[in-house]
């Protein structure tokens, strides 16, 4: 009868059986963590996101670099005709003429505080901007100008020239710097 109370407390009390001992893997001893092809998936998985992302990421950055350039040329144009009227004197000498003056002083013909610093260094968010006034009457004050808007790396900061002068009217050139005979830009 001993054998069988001893059966049937094995069958009332399962937990106390002894279970079978599985065989430990060599790195299980590690802890939980991934393995090195699941990491080199997931690393593969991330660089083939950042190959398709990044050729448009270039292309938002230059479209909005030449939408920036535009709307400085816009700038530009509007500043030196109000220069003009203000100073009575044509056009502005230079794009610093147009820009700030220093150390807080009041705005003048030689500083007019008409565009921003930035602006009047020449350079803004990838193109320079290269002004050029005209003085076609010889009485002394630039009855004309043009401002050139050039990518710094074309192809990377931006891939169209701009260009516009007195008549306010926006032109560009993919090859090349615009002139006054270049495309005009369709105003919205």
């Amino acid at each position: 009868m001993q054998a069988g109370q001893k059966n049937k407390e094995t069958i009332a009390m399962p937990f106390l059986r002894e279970r079978p001992r599985l065989a430990k893997r060599p790195h299980a001893s590690r802890g939980a963590g991934f393995s090195l092809i699941e990491l080199l998936v997931i690393i593969a998985i991330i660089l083939i996101i950042a190959i398709l992302a990044i050729p448009q990421v270039i292309r938002e950055r230059i479209v909005a670099n030449e939408a920036a350039a535009v709307s400085a040329l816009r700038t530009l144009a509007s500043a030196d005709l109000i220069y003009s009227s203000a100073y009575r004197s044509g056009y502005a000498p230079s794009l610093v003429a147009l820009g700030p003056p220093a150390g807080g002083r009041p705005a003048s013909a030689a500083n007019a505080d008409l565009i921003d610093a930035e602006l009047a260094s020449g350079a803004r968010s990838g193109y320079t901007f290269i002004y050029a006034p005209a003085d076609t009457t010889g009485t002394g004050q630039f009855d004309r100008f043009s401002v050139n808007a050039n990518p710094i790396s074309p192809n990377v900061s931006g891939q169209r020239y701009f260009f516009v002068d007195q008549s306010n009217v926006l032109r560009f050139e993919v090859r090349g710097p615009a002139n006054a005979n270049s495309t005009p830009i369709p105003s919205k």
